[in-house]
Protein backbone atom coordinates (compact mmCIF):
# COMPACT_ATOMS: atom_id res chain seq x y z
CA UNK A 1 0.00 0.00 0.00
CA UNK A 2 1.08 3.42 -0.57
CA UNK A 3 3.63 6.09 0.49
CA UNK A 4 0.79 8.10 0.97
CA UNK A 5 -0.56 6.98 4.32
CA UNK A 6 0.59 8.38 7.76
CA UNK A 7 -2.73 -4.28 -4.42
CA UNK A 8 -8.12 -15.56 -23.32
CA UNK A 9 -6.14 -12.56 -24.64
CA UNK A 10 -4.56 -9.52 -23.97
CA UNK A 11 -7.68 -6.61 -23.91
CA UNK A 12 -7.15 -4.70 -26.20
CA UNK A 13 -6.04 -0.72 -26.38
CA UNK A 14 -9.77 0.28 -27.14
CA UNK A 15 -12.00 -2.70 -25.84
CA UNK A 16 -15.53 -1.65 -26.87
CA UNK A 17 -17.51 -2.17 -23.93
CA UNK A 18 -15.16 -2.22 -21.20
CA UNK A 19 -16.20 0.58 -19.69
CA UNK A 20 -19.96 -0.63 -19.12
CA UNK A 21 -18.45 -4.36 -17.85
CA UNK A 22 -16.45 -3.05 -15.29
CA UNK A 23 -19.79 -1.32 -14.03
CA UNK A 24 -21.95 -3.99 -14.53
CA UNK A 25 -19.73 -6.76 -13.30
CA UNK A 26 -19.48 -4.58 -10.23
CA UNK A 27 -22.80 -3.37 -9.83
CA UNK A 28 -23.51 -7.43 -9.38
CA UNK A 29 -20.84 -8.41 -6.82
CA UNK A 30 -22.50 -5.32 -4.61
CA UNK A 31 -25.74 -6.66 -5.55
CA UNK A 32 -24.76 -9.94 -4.57
CA UNK A 33 -23.84 -9.08 -1.44
CA UNK A 34 -27.98 -7.56 -0.46
CA UNK A 35 -29.11 -4.28 0.88
CA UNK A 36 -26.87 -4.28 3.92
CA UNK A 37 -24.08 -3.72 1.55
CA UNK A 38 -25.41 -0.91 -0.65
CA UNK A 39 -25.89 0.94 2.80
CA UNK A 40 -29.50 0.41 3.29
CA UNK A 41 -28.92 -0.94 6.91
CA UNK A 42 -25.21 0.28 7.38
CA UNK A 43 -23.90 -3.35 8.00
CA UNK A 44 -21.49 -5.67 5.87
CA UNK A 45 -22.73 -8.73 4.55
CA UNK A 46 -24.01 -10.93 6.69
CA UNK A 47 -22.39 -13.62 3.66
CA UNK A 48 -18.99 -14.58 4.37
CA UNK A 49 -18.71 -17.05 1.07
CA UNK A 50 -19.07 -13.79 -1.75
CA UNK A 51 -20.53 -14.96 -5.42
CA UNK A 52 -19.28 -16.57 -8.29
CA UNK A 53 -15.75 -15.96 -10.17
CA UNK A 54 -13.67 -13.46 -10.36
CA UNK A 55 -13.60 -11.13 -6.68
CA UNK A 56 -17.13 -12.08 -6.31
CA UNK A 57 -15.95 -15.24 -5.31
CA UNK A 58 -13.89 -14.12 -2.45
CA UNK A 59 -15.51 -13.60 0.79
CA UNK A 60 -16.83 -10.58 2.22
CA UNK A 61 -15.58 -8.51 3.71
CA UNK A 62 -12.55 -9.65 2.06
CA UNK A 63 -9.32 -10.18 4.26
CA UNK A 64 -6.38 -8.47 2.39
CA UNK A 65 -3.26 -9.01 3.74
CA UNK A 66 -1.50 -6.13 3.62
CA UNK A 67 2.58 -6.64 2.23
CA UNK A 68 1.79 -9.75 3.34
CA UNK A 69 1.31 -10.84 6.88
CA UNK A 70 3.61 -7.35 7.91
CA UNK A 71 2.70 -7.11 11.76
CA UNK A 72 4.83 -10.56 11.70
CA UNK A 73 7.75 -10.55 9.16
CA UNK A 74 9.44 -7.68 7.14
CA UNK A 75 7.00 -6.65 4.61
CA UNK A 76 7.34 -7.41 1.05
CA UNK A 77 9.34 -10.63 1.66
CA UNK A 78 8.02 -14.46 0.27
CA UNK A 79 8.26 -15.10 3.99
CA UNK A 80 5.56 -12.74 4.72
CA UNK A 81 3.36 -13.10 1.66
CA UNK A 82 3.65 -17.19 2.41
CA UNK A 83 2.42 -16.32 6.18
CA UNK A 84 -0.30 -14.34 4.52
CA UNK A 85 -1.53 -17.01 3.18
CA UNK A 86 -0.92 -19.92 6.44
CA UNK A 87 -3.11 -17.16 7.96
CA UNK A 88 -6.05 -17.49 5.40
CA UNK A 89 -5.63 -14.07 3.81
CA UNK A 90 -8.19 -13.98 1.06
CA UNK A 91 -5.54 -11.81 -0.99
CA UNK A 92 -2.08 -11.21 -0.67
CA UNK A 93 -1.04 -7.96 -1.48
CA UNK A 94 1.72 -9.43 -2.98
CA UNK A 95 4.51 -6.42 -4.45
CA UNK A 96 4.10 -2.64 -4.24
CA UNK A 97 6.14 -2.32 -8.02
CA UNK A 98 8.94 -0.36 -8.48
CA UNK A 99 11.74 -1.22 -11.58
CA UNK A 100 15.27 -1.81 -11.29
CA UNK A 101 17.63 -0.09 -13.88
CA UNK A 102 17.28 -2.85 -15.61
CA UNK A 103 13.93 -2.59 -16.76
CA UNK A 104 12.87 -5.59 -14.02
CA UNK A 105 10.24 -5.06 -11.62
CA UNK A 106 10.56 -5.52 -8.00
CA UNK A 107 8.40 -5.67 -4.81
CA UNK A 108 9.34 -3.15 -2.52
CA UNK A 109 7.05 -0.49 -0.17
CA UNK A 110 9.53 2.22 -1.75
CA UNK A 111 11.81 2.98 -4.88
CA UNK A 112 14.02 4.34 -1.74
CA UNK A 113 15.01 1.44 -0.19
CA UNK A 114 17.30 2.61 3.15
CA UNK A 115 14.80 1.60 5.74
CA UNK A 116 13.73 -1.48 4.00
CA UNK A 117 16.67 -3.44 3.14
CA UNK A 118 20.70 -3.81 4.53
CA UNK A 119 21.67 -1.62 1.78
CA UNK A 120 23.61 0.71 4.24
CA UNK A 121 25.77 -1.91 5.29
CA UNK A 122 26.98 -2.55 1.76
CA UNK A 123 30.37 -0.56 1.27
CA UNK A 124 30.17 -1.27 -2.35
CA UNK A 125 27.16 0.79 -2.66
CA UNK A 126 28.04 3.54 -0.37
CA UNK A 127 28.18 5.81 -3.76
CA UNK A 128 24.78 5.56 -4.70
CA UNK A 129 23.15 7.16 -2.00
CA UNK A 130 21.95 10.43 -3.17
CA UNK A 131 18.90 12.54 -2.40
CA UNK A 132 16.00 12.94 -4.99
CA UNK A 133 12.41 14.82 -5.47
CA UNK A 134 9.67 11.51 -5.00
CA UNK A 135 6.39 13.02 -6.25
CA UNK A 136 7.88 16.45 -4.81
CA UNK A 137 8.73 15.34 -1.45
CA UNK A 138 12.58 15.38 -1.20
CA UNK A 139 14.06 11.86 -0.43
CA UNK A 140 17.43 10.65 0.66
CA UNK A 141 18.72 6.75 0.09
CA UNK A 142 19.13 4.35 -2.09
CA UNK A 143 17.00 4.15 -4.79
CA UNK A 144 16.08 0.58 -7.09
CA UNK A 145 16.17 2.57 -10.04
CA UNK A 146 19.92 3.18 -9.62
CA UNK A 147 20.41 -0.47 -9.37
CA UNK A 148 20.48 -3.53 -11.81
CA UNK A 149 18.40 -6.44 -10.51
CA UNK A 150 21.55 -8.43 -9.82
CA UNK A 151 22.95 -5.79 -7.42
CA UNK A 152 19.20 -5.63 -5.52
CA UNK A 153 19.64 -9.52 -5.26
CA UNK A 154 22.80 -9.46 -3.17
CA UNK A 155 20.17 -7.00 -0.36
CA UNK A 156 18.24 -8.51 1.90
CA UNK A 157 15.04 -7.44 3.37
CA UNK A 158 14.79 -5.49 6.93
CA UNK A 159 11.65 -4.86 9.06
CA UNK A 160 10.21 -1.14 7.87
CA UNK A 161 9.44 0.05 11.74
CA UNK A 162 11.53 -1.88 14.09
CA UNK A 163 10.19 0.08 17.02
CA UNK A 164 6.40 -1.41 16.82
CA UNK A 165 7.57 -4.46 15.82
CA UNK A 166 10.35 -5.61 17.80
CA UNK A 167 9.46 -9.19 17.08
CA UNK A 168 10.02 -9.02 13.05
CA UNK A 169 13.95 -8.00 13.52
CA UNK A 170 14.36 -11.70 14.23
CA UNK A 171 14.10 -12.13 10.55
CA UNK A 172 15.97 -9.39 8.85
CA UNK A 173 18.31 -10.85 6.46
CA UNK A 174 16.42 -14.24 5.63
CA UNK A 175 14.87 -12.82 2.67
CA UNK A 176 16.06 -11.30 -0.50
CA UNK A 177 13.62 -8.41 -2.57
CA UNK A 178 11.38 -11.04 -4.84
CA UNK A 179 10.76 -9.78 -8.67
CA UNK A 180 6.98 -9.56 -10.06
CA UNK A 181 7.87 -12.34 -12.12
CA UNK A 182 9.14 -14.33 -8.86
CA UNK A 183 5.64 -13.52 -7.22
CA UNK A 184 3.66 -14.89 -9.34
CA UNK A 185 5.47 -18.25 -9.87
CA UNK A 186 4.87 -18.53 -6.12
CA UNK A 187 1.25 -17.57 -6.70
CA UNK A 188 0.47 -20.33 -9.07
CA UNK A 189 2.56 -22.82 -7.36
CA UNK A 190 0.80 -21.75 -3.85
CA UNK A 191 -2.55 -22.36 -5.97
CA UNK A 192 -1.33 -25.95 -7.05
CA UNK A 193 -0.58 -26.72 -3.59
CA UNK A 194 -3.17 -25.24 -1.76
CA UNK A 195 -6.08 -26.84 -4.02
CA UNK A 196 -7.69 -23.08 -4.59
CA UNK A 197 -7.24 -20.06 -6.29
CA UNK A 198 -4.57 -17.76 -4.55
CA UNK A 199 -5.14 -13.71 -5.46
CA UNK A 200 -2.60 -10.78 -5.70
CA UNK A 201 -3.19 -7.14 -4.87
CA UNK A 202 -0.14 -5.59 -6.12
CA UNK A 203 0.51 -2.09 -6.34
CA UNK A 204 2.26 0.07 -8.92
CA UNK A 205 4.07 2.91 -6.71
CA UNK A 206 4.66 6.55 -8.65
CA UNK A 207 4.01 5.90 -11.99
CA UNK A 208 4.66 9.54 -13.23
CA UNK A 209 7.89 9.75 -11.62
CA UNK A 210 9.36 6.16 -13.32
CA UNK A 211 7.44 7.21 -16.54
CA UNK A 212 9.51 10.48 -16.89
CA UNK A 213 12.70 8.57 -16.03
CA UNK A 214 11.62 6.19 -19.34
CA UNK A 215 10.95 3.45 -16.93
CA UNK A 216 7.31 3.27 -17.48
CA UNK A 217 5.52 0.94 -15.07
CA UNK A 218 1.88 0.41 -16.85
CA UNK A 219 3.37 -1.81 -19.90
CA UNK A 220 5.67 -3.34 -18.15
CA UNK A 221 3.19 -4.70 -15.62
CA UNK A 222 1.13 -5.75 -18.46
CA UNK A 223 4.17 -7.70 -20.23
CA UNK A 224 4.50 -9.34 -17.33
CA UNK A 225 1.12 -10.50 -16.78
CA UNK A 226 0.93 -11.62 -20.63
CA UNK A 227 3.43 -13.60 -20.43
CA UNK A 228 2.23 -15.60 -18.03
CA UNK A 229 -1.75 -15.01 -18.72
CA UNK A 230 -2.73 -13.26 -16.11
CA UNK A 231 -4.36 -10.27 -18.02
CA UNK A 232 -7.78 -11.01 -18.01
CA UNK A 233 -10.59 -10.22 -16.45
CA UNK A 234 -11.22 -12.99 -13.77
CA UNK A 235 -7.38 -13.29 -13.69
CA UNK A 236 -6.29 -13.60 -9.82
CA UNK A 237 -4.48 -10.63 -9.92
CA UNK A 238 -6.23 -7.03 -8.75
CA UNK A 239 -4.04 -4.18 -9.93
CA UNK A 240 -4.36 -0.68 -7.40
CA UNK A 241 -2.34 2.78 -7.85
CA UNK A 242 -2.57 5.83 -5.99
CA UNK A 243 -2.74 7.66 -9.97
CA UNK A 244 -5.96 7.55 -11.60
CA UNK A 245 -4.21 8.03 -14.78
CA UNK A 246 -2.15 5.07 -14.68
CA UNK A 247 -5.32 2.83 -13.81
CA UNK A 248 -6.60 4.78 -16.92
CA UNK A 249 -3.75 3.41 -18.61
CA UNK A 250 -4.13 -0.26 -17.42
CA UNK A 251 -7.83 -0.34 -18.65
CA UNK A 252 -6.41 0.03 -22.11
CA UNK A 253 -4.17 -2.39 -21.68
CA UNK A 254 -5.10 -5.39 -19.90
CA UNK A 255 -8.59 -6.96 -18.18
CA UNK A 256 -7.35 -7.38 -14.82
CA UNK A 257 -9.50 -5.96 -11.85
CA UNK A 258 -8.45 -2.30 -11.01
CA UNK A 259 -8.65 0.02 -8.04
CA UNK A 260 -8.33 3.00 -7.45
CA UNK A 261 -6.08 4.43 -4.12
CA UNK A 262 -6.99 7.19 -2.59
CA UNK A 263 -5.36 8.98 0.11
CA UNK A 264 -6.20 12.27 2.34
CA UNK A 265 -8.89 14.36 1.24
CA UNK A 266 -7.17 17.49 1.10
CA UNK A 267 -4.31 15.95 -1.24
CA UNK A 268 -4.40 15.49 -5.16
CA UNK A 269 -2.90 12.55 -7.00
CA UNK A 270 0.52 13.39 -8.06
CA UNK A 271 -0.23 12.50 -11.96
CA UNK A 272 -2.98 15.70 -11.40
CA UNK A 273 -0.25 17.95 -9.98
CA UNK A 274 1.71 17.16 -12.60
CA UNK A 275 -1.01 17.31 -15.23
CA UNK A 276 -2.28 20.55 -13.71
CA UNK A 277 -5.45 18.86 -12.57
CA UNK A 278 -6.83 21.07 -10.17
CA UNK A 279 -8.91 18.31 -8.30
CA UNK A 280 -8.24 17.04 -5.02
CA UNK A 281 -9.03 14.08 -3.34
CA UNK A 282 -12.15 15.35 -2.02
CA UNK A 283 -13.53 15.92 -5.72
CA UNK A 284 -12.80 12.11 -6.75
CA UNK A 285 -14.98 10.82 -3.81
CA UNK A 286 -17.87 13.11 -4.65
CA UNK A 287 -20.58 11.15 -7.01
CA UNK A 288 -19.51 12.64 -9.81
CA UNK A 289 -15.60 11.84 -9.01
CA UNK A 290 -16.70 8.40 -8.38
CA UNK A 291 -18.72 8.15 -11.50
CA UNK A 292 -15.77 9.01 -13.61
CA UNK A 293 -13.69 6.31 -11.35
CA UNK A 294 -15.83 3.83 -12.32
CA UNK A 295 -15.77 4.04 -15.98
CA UNK A 296 -12.18 2.56 -16.15
CA UNK A 297 -12.14 1.02 -12.86
CA UNK A 298 -13.68 -2.17 -10.38
CA UNK A 299 -13.10 -0.13 -6.89
CA UNK A 300 -11.36 2.25 -4.53
CA UNK A 301 -8.68 1.71 -2.36
CA UNK A 302 -9.56 4.92 0.47
CA UNK A 303 -7.67 5.75 3.24
CA UNK A 304 -9.77 4.74 6.54
CA UNK A 305 -10.54 8.34 7.58
CA UNK A 306 -12.29 9.09 4.03
CA UNK A 307 -14.79 6.32 5.76
CA UNK A 308 -14.79 7.48 8.96
CA UNK A 309 -13.49 10.73 9.57
CA UNK A 310 -11.56 11.81 12.68
CA UNK A 311 -11.64 14.63 14.76
CA UNK A 312 -9.28 16.88 16.31
CA UNK A 313 -7.55 14.39 18.79
CA UNK A 314 -7.71 11.59 16.40
CA UNK A 315 -11.13 10.19 17.75
CA UNK A 316 -13.63 8.86 14.82
CA UNK A 317 -16.92 11.03 14.09
CA UNK A 318 -19.61 9.65 12.11
CA UNK A 319 -19.16 7.82 8.82
CA UNK A 320 -18.88 9.61 5.38
CA UNK A 321 -21.57 8.37 2.68
CA UNK A 322 -18.37 7.17 0.71
CA UNK A 323 -19.44 3.76 1.13
CA UNK A 324 -23.54 3.60 -0.21
CA UNK A 325 -22.25 6.58 -2.62
CA UNK A 326 -19.44 4.06 -4.30
CA UNK A 327 -21.91 1.11 -4.35
CA UNK A 328 -24.29 3.34 -5.87
CA UNK A 329 -21.88 3.54 -8.76
CA UNK A 330 -20.93 -0.44 -8.56
CA UNK A 331 -17.53 0.59 -7.20
CA UNK A 332 -15.98 -1.85 -4.25
CA UNK A 333 -14.45 -0.73 -1.27
CA UNK A 334 -11.30 -1.94 0.05
CA UNK A 335 -9.96 0.81 2.36
CA UNK A 336 -5.97 0.84 4.11
CA UNK A 337 -4.88 -0.20 6.98
CA UNK A 338 -5.99 -1.79 9.87
CA UNK A 339 -3.07 -2.53 12.22
CA UNK A 340 -3.36 -4.15 15.66
CA UNK A 341 -0.54 -1.99 17.53
CA UNK A 342 -1.27 1.25 19.86
CA UNK A 343 0.02 4.30 17.43
CA UNK A 344 -1.91 2.97 14.52
CA UNK A 345 -5.58 3.07 16.28
CA UNK A 346 -7.47 6.21 17.56
CA UNK A 347 -6.93 7.23 20.93
CA UNK A 348 -10.49 5.36 22.21
CA UNK A 349 -9.09 2.45 21.11
CA UNK A 350 -5.35 1.92 22.57
CA UNK A 351 -4.66 0.07 25.72
CA UNK A 352 -1.31 1.30 27.49
CA UNK A 353 1.38 3.58 25.75
CA UNK A 354 3.54 0.75 24.62
CA UNK A 355 4.01 1.47 20.93
CA UNK A 356 4.03 -2.10 20.25
CA UNK A 357 1.22 -3.25 22.60
CA UNK A 358 -2.10 -4.11 20.56
CA UNK A 359 -5.27 -1.69 21.48
CA UNK A 360 -9.08 -2.80 21.09
CA UNK A 361 -8.47 -3.58 17.30
CA UNK A 362 -11.41 -6.25 17.57
CA UNK A 363 -13.83 -2.89 18.69
CA UNK A 364 -12.53 -1.30 15.55
CA UNK A 365 -12.93 -4.02 12.96
CA UNK A 366 -16.51 -3.76 14.30
CA UNK A 367 -16.68 -0.55 13.58
CA UNK A 368 -15.71 -0.35 9.94
CA UNK A 369 -17.13 -3.56 9.02
CA UNK A 370 -20.68 -1.71 9.97
CA UNK A 371 -20.12 1.20 7.51
CA UNK A 372 -20.52 -1.90 4.66
CA UNK A 373 -17.32 -1.79 3.33
CA UNK A 374 -16.29 -4.29 1.07
CA UNK A 375 -12.78 -5.48 2.56
CA UNK A 376 -10.08 -4.03 4.06
CA UNK A 377 -6.43 -4.09 3.95
CA UNK A 378 -4.21 -5.33 7.37
CA UNK A 379 -0.74 -6.19 8.80
CA UNK A 380 -2.80 -8.63 10.51
CA UNK A 381 -4.41 -11.14 8.58
CA UNK A 382 -5.51 -13.64 11.54
CA UNK A 383 -7.02 -10.72 14.04
CA UNK A 384 -8.97 -9.95 10.71
CA UNK A 385 -10.52 -12.78 10.26
CA UNK A 386 -11.33 -13.66 13.95
CA UNK A 387 -12.84 -10.00 13.48
CA UNK A 388 -15.05 -11.52 10.44
CA UNK A 389 -15.96 -14.33 12.04
CA UNK A 390 -17.61 -12.54 15.42
CA UNK A 391 -18.96 -9.75 12.67
CA UNK A 392 -20.62 -12.12 10.47
CA UNK A 393 -21.75 -14.33 13.11
CA UNK A 394 -23.74 -11.73 14.33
Amino acid sequence: MGSQEPNEQAGSPARSGAHTGRRTLLGAAVLGAGGAVLGLSGTASADPRGGGGGLRSLPRPTVIGHRGASGYRPEHTLGAYQLALDLGADIVEAGDLVPTKDGHLVCRHEPEIGGTTDVARHPEFADRKRTKSLDGVPTTGWFTEDFTLAELKTLRATERIPANRPHNTLYDGRWAIPTFEEVLTWQQEQTRKRGKQVWIYPELKHPTYFRAQGLALEERVAKVLRKHRRDRRNSPVVLQSFEPTSIERLNRLVDNPLVVLLSGANTRPWDFVESGDPRTVADLVKPAGLREIAAYADGIGPTLDLVIPKDASGNLTRPSTLVADAHKVGLLLHPYTLRNENPFLPPAFRKGTDADAYGDVFGLYRTYFATGIDGVFTDQPDTALLARADFVGD
